[in-house]
């Protein structure tokens, strides 16, 4: 299994809107992905925002390019979410999980 994570820190005042755009528009889409396990919300305040890390697990890499392309480390962040943020990862951490 494979652990997909991906940090953004959010503007205060969007923080919620973020939260919702990921229950409702992108963890649905990715439950639709052959090989999609399951999806965490971690947050925090951080300095001027709320930090999020998103996690996901998959079954395999190739699972995960159905959902970024072949660059597999590049993030999928839509334009509306990149407006809700300060600050975002371009790149995402891929983990093999082991226990």
């Amino acid at each position: 299994m494979i652990s997909r994570q991906w940090r953004g820190l959010a503007r205060p005042s969007e923080a919620q809107n973020y939260v919702e755009h990921l229950r409702t528009d992108t963890f649905p889409g990715l439950r639709e992905l052959p090989g999609f396990i399951n999806a965490s919300i971690l947050s925090r305040p951080s300095g001027d925002g709320i930090e999020f890390l998103v996690v996901t697990q998959w079954r395999a890499l190739d699972d995960i390019a159905r959902f970024s392309g072949s660059d597999l480390e590049v993030a999928v962040v839509p334009t509306e979410v990149a407006q809700m943020m300060i600050d975002y990862d371009r790149r995402v951490k891929h983990y093999e999980v082991v226990g």
